[in-house]
């Protein structure tokens, strides 16, 4: 003990707390009182979470008809890869940058991690599942496999998906930001597949690859390449 701290005696004889055993003696105190409430204070019950309500969805998936039960958030994406189990359909970003999540709903191609499910209540979407069969390839999915258009092949479903979509677009008329005149037919340019393919990112750099089996699929179509 330190020299200062040693208790004097009082007028009466009897030592005095210093002012370290004061506070010592306030800090215990209020520990033990905080540890008597704790034990004595029964645990407040856990209210029991309502169950999330679940909605029907009907649409058609590759030709055929599905009808869904699901929670409302759930993406396109989540309902084709974990309620129909159609894989093909990756899951990169998760935010609508890369395009490995692109289908074609309704004639149009989107990404699919963006869009909500119940906004295809009775609509018709197409994964890469549904443009082909391992025994009989789309055209798409042919040339893409002439012309090396993938590597490690995880972007390769949405590459395909956005590509057929691009060949529809050309033949509607629709331009691009690549487009000179906005009221004649796009022309089927290289600079005209690379700026509509642009939302679709390849991290292997297969890029003029994809265009030359675009531009090969279209050629055959009888597209201008």
């Amino acid at each position: 003990m330190h020299p200062h701290d040693t208790p004097a005696p009082d007028a009466e004889g009897e030592l005095a707390l210093t002012r370290r055993d004061l506070l010592l003696a306030g800090a215990a105190g209020v520990a033990a009182s905080g540890v008597g409430a704790a034990e004595a204070a029964p645990a407040a019950p856990r209210a029991a979470a309502d169950p999330m309500p679940l909605h029907r969805l009907t649409l058609t998936v590759n030709g055929q008809p599905h009808a869904v039960e699901l929670d409302t958030r759930t993406t396109l994406l989540d309902l084709l890869r974990e309620h129909l189990h159609l894989t093909g359909s990756k899951k990169g970003c998760d935010h609508g940058q890369c395009g490995a999540c692109t289908v074609i709903a309704d004639g149009r191609r989107i990404n699919a991690c963006l869009s909500l499910a119940l906004l295809h209540e009775g609509g018709s979407v197409t994964t890469i599942e549904g443009l082909g069969t391992p025994r009989q390839l789309h055209p798409m999915q042919a040339a893409f496999v002439r012309h090396d258009g993938y590597q490690c092949g995880y972007c390769t479903p949405g590459q395909i998906c956005s590509a057929v979509a691009v060949l529809d677009e050309l033949r509607a008329g629709i331009p691009s930001h690549a487009s000179a005149d906005l009221t004649a037919q796009p022309l089927l340019s290289a600079e005209e597949l690379r700026e509509r393919m642009s939302g679709n990112l390849c991290r292997c750099g297969a890029y003029s690859n994809i265009v030359e089996a675009i531009a090969e699929v279209a050629g055959a179509a009888g597209g201008k390449a």
